[in-house]
Formats: structure tokens, sequence, C-alpha cells
């Protein structure tokens, strides 16, 4: 039998691997997943399915479907947010682009940390078994985090620190291993007290109440996961996000906390990059093939949602840009093989003709 990992040891070693926030929570149901229950429940996942897939919902209620004989879970966090230049990221010309996404794609990033992570607790405690997960798994992370003492749950349901916002990623490793300690909330469920600031900023108004978001109103799910063609009438409210929002946490108060990420995937290398990584000019988007798109985002999270709806983004950005100037490049959509983007050009192009 395994003896007892050290709490302290563990956290050390992760955040000397360069996380910035570390728990360790013992490997039990989400406090939340009633919740989360009532959530799919109520159709607000939008259409995507693998969140109320059975197998995934027997997961989140048992992790030992997930791992037989877990015990525990390390929960971590990684800062993200980069310091860019405030005139690109609110010059009309250009497309929006969450924070999380100006680096190089997080999964890679945090796997291989948790990776090392384990790996170093194998050959300094022995063999265990674990399995680890970077947003991917059926895990209601946010909840445990909240458990582990990383935060509490923000109404815009971000896990926000009250000492370091909400713009960090989450990672997790289930394990077998038992610990000495563990740790418990160190903040209430929530923080938020009667500030509304979040709820109020949203401009397609996807909070219907507090710490519930529907998906069927959110801009990072249109933007992100949708495949299909922007409800008309949600698109002259995206502004000018092409890919995610970051409206709800960057209005939050507990933002003003937020620290400059120290790790170097996530800050763009140079001028060249802040321009396709964090807000790059629609003119361009508009105009790239799939070899650009290809080029410009091979290690970023950006890619996944491929070149055709990213352009589809870039298109209603560019309807409600007001820039006349981008009428050429809409135009030149027009009629490709491509339903999709021919539907949301003639969108922006409709709107172009009204300035």
């Amino acid at each position: 039998m395994l003896s007892r990992l050290l709490r302290t040891v563990v956290t050390e070693k992760a955040l000397s691997l360069g996380f910035s926030l570390v728990g360790v929570v013992r490997a039990e149901p989400s406090p939340m997943l009633r919740a989360y229950e009532r959530w799919i429940a109520a159709d607000m996942h939008a259409d995507m399915a693998y969140m109320a897939r059975a197998d995934r919902v027997a997961r989140r209620r048992d992790l030992n479907v997930i791992l037989p004989g877990v015990q525990s879970m390390i929960v971590v966090g990684l800062d993200y947010r980069a310091s860019v230049p405030d005139d690109i990221l609110h010059d009309p010309s250009r497309g929006r682009i969450a924070a999380y996404a100006w680096g190089v794609d997080y999964h890679a990033v945090l796997m291989e940390k948790l990776n090392t992570l384990a790996g170093w607790i194998e050959r300094e405690h022995g063999i265990l078994k674990h399995r680890a997960y970077v947003d991917t798994g059926a895990i209601l992370e946010r909840s445990h985090a909240h458990s582990a003492g990383l935060g509490f749950i923000g109404k815009n349901t971000m896990l926000i620190h009250p000492r370091r916002g909400s713009q960090f990623f989450l990672g997790e490793i289930l394990t077998d291993a038992d610990f000495d300690t563990y740790d418990t909330p160190a903040t209430p469920t929530t923080m938020c007290g009667r500030c509304t600031r979040c709820m109020q900023a949203c401009p397609t108004e996807a909070f219907p109440e507090p710490h519930i978001l529907d998906a069927r109103r959110c801009i990072s799910y249109w933007t992100i996961e949708n495949k299909g063609a922007i409800p008309p009438e949600l698109r002259a409210r995206f502004g000018s996000w092409i890919y995610g929002c970051d409206i709800c946490q960057d209005v939050c108060p507990f933002q003003r906390f937020t620290p400059i990420t120290r790790e170097p995937a996530f800050v763009p290398s140079n001028m060249h990059n802040v321009m396709h990584t964090v807000a790059p000019f629609l003119s361009d988007v508009l105009a790239w093939d799939e070899a650009a798109f290809d080029s410009r985002y091979a290690h970023s999270p950006i890619r996944r949602i491929k070149r055709e709806r990213l352009i589809r983004n870039a298109c209603v950005a560019a309807g409600n840009s007001r820039d006349t100037r981008l009428i050429p490049a809409l135009e030149s959509l027009l009629g490709e093989a491509n339903p999709l983007l021919d539907d949301h050009a003639r969108w922006a192009l409709e709107r172009l003709s009204a300035v």
C-alpha cells in the first residue's frame, strides 16, 4: 500500500513547475452536480450534446468510473493574461480574440506540466495510477477547484480568485494516492455580493439569473462551439469578437488583481504575432485561404474551429464595424461554394450599406 503523500511537498513541486495555484481534494462528486444536471435538463448546453451524454454524466457522478480506486484530485491553475497595447484591443478595424487564445494551445502546455508532476510523484513516492485532464474530461472542474481553495464561483459562472481574478486555466490529476491532508474552500461559494456588472454588460443577455449561463445566447459558444449559422437576431450584439468573448470577465471588479502570466507560451512573441493572435485586421481574416489560416494558427487553440468558422465570425464583426472599407473583402465571399460564408457576408454587407 502506498504511503500517504505530503500535500505540502506536492504543492511545492507543482508551483516550481510554473503553476500559479494548487489545491488537493478528495475525489468526491462535485457539490454542484445537481445544479449541472438541472442546467442540462433546461437545454442550456445548446447543441453541445457531449455534455449530456449518459457516460459523461456517469463519470461526473462517480469519479471511479474514470479511474477505478481514485482517492484524490490535484487541481492546478495557470495564469494566461498577457500584456498588449490597449489601442489594438479597441481598434474597430480588428477582430477581438479572447485572451485565453493569445498564445500556444493551453491543452498541450498544461498537459506537459501535469504529466511532469505525475511522473515526479511516481519516481519519488512509488507507482500510482493517475489520469490528467485539461478542459476535456467529464469533470466539473470549477466546482472542484473551489473545493480545493482556488477561488469562488462568480455570477458569470467563472472561477474567480479574490486576489488573481479569473483569467487562469485549470487542470487536474486524478490519482489513487492518498494524501496526509486535504485543502478546503478558502472562500464562500461566491463573493459577488450585490454586484451584477457581468450580467449587465453581457450584450446577448446570456445570464438569465446569477451563476447560470445560457450557452444558447453566449458569444463564446456561437463563435467557437457552434458549427452552423449564427442567429441573425444575435449578430448585431457580437461587436468585434471573432473568437470567444471576455466581456463578463473584463468588467468584474476582481479583474483589477489579474496578474500578467509568467508562462512564455501564452505571451505573443512579437508584434507580428500580436496582430494575428490578439486582434487581427478583419480585412486580413476575410481574405485568408486554408494555407494562410493554418500557418497562422498551427499551434493555437483557434485552429480547432478551422478557417470557415473564423471567417464566418469575421463577417459578423465586419458588419458591426461600420467600416465600409471592408465591403470589397466581403463581396469576394459572395457566391463562394460555401452557403454559410455567403449568408454571413450578405448580412454584413446589408449592415454596411446603411452606414
